[in-house]
């Protein structure tokens, strides 16, 4: 637990891996599955926040967020076979709390350093073909304390209409990763932002900019000129040869005209 630019934060991580067979007395692990439970306090507005997060295989399955008190499946097939108590992972939220406010009585509340995120680009989930539906996955990386607001501008308009967000993801270096996805239509010259607010970034947001575009034509390069050339002599010799076998034996038929029988 620590203060971070006037911010109490308390994590407790819970990692299983699920080891394969032992191969030559070597253990090796197939697949791991994580739960995150974080909970903090803002000062001095002591606005509170937490989540607890189940990831399998650095895929979320759900989560559930301190304020929204329900859980939210990222995987629907998982949720349609398992059953999740909303009501534990909120009573694992409280006891991070009461934790939380032992651990910052008992301390000297020393301030820690907001970690910017060190990553952030904007692409289309699908190849871009101008008028079909496609979705625009913004990805914010290794960033810290989990506080964040991404917001999606269109042509400097802010958008809301379905746009939808995963928990924050943690990283083995107790920094945190997050997607926000916006459904869009690409037509051609509009633009898209996708902003980026967060303690540690110098200017207090960060700004990345997508455009729509026509999908570039395949450049006339010599790889291309020497092919249509080959193929147009593949044509030419394709057409010439019946020709050049005719004339050779309308050619051999005059020669034993010309010598009569023998």
């Amino acid at each position: 637990m620590g203060t971070r630019g006037g911010r109490a934060l308390c994590l407790w991580w819970c990692l299983c891996a699920i080891l394969a067979p032992p191969r030559a007395g070597a253990l090796t692990v197939e697949d791991t599955e994580v739960e995150l439970d974080f909970f903090q306090e803002s000062f001095p507005s002591e606005k509170m926040s937490g989540e607890f997060l189940q990831d399998f295989d650095e895929e979320e399955l759900l989560h559930v967020d301190w304020a929204q008190k329900q859980n939210v499946w990222r995987l629907p097939d998982y949720a349609s076979r398992v059953s999740f108590d909303v009501q534990g992972a909120l009573a694992n939220m409280v006891v991070m709390k009461r934790n939380m406010e032992i651990l910052i009585q008992r301390s000297n509340r020393t301030r820690a350093q907001n970690v910017a995120p060190s990553s952030t680009v904007v692409y289309p989930r699908n190849p871009v073909q101008l008028g079909d539906p496609n979705v625009l996955i913004c990805f914010v990386d290794r960033f810290s304390p989990p506080v964040l607001n991404i917001t999606w501008l269109k042509n400097n308009e802010v958008v809301s209409q379905g746009v939808e967000e995963t928990g924050f993801y943690p990283s083995a270096d107790n920094t945190f990763r997050k997607f926000s996805y916006l459904p869009f239509v690409p037509e051609q010259g509009d633009f898209y932002v996708c902003q980026v607010e967060h303690w540690g970034l110098p200017e207090g947001r960060l700004e990345k900019i997508w455009q729509s575009k026509e999908p570039a034509l395949i450049p006339e390069t010599a790889e291309n000129v020497l092919c249509g050339l080959g193929l147009s002599i593949g044509i030419l010799g394709i057409v010439a040869g019946p020709i050049i076998f005719i004339k050779a034996m309308r050619m051999k038929e005059g020669s034993n005209r010309r010598r009569g029988p023998i």
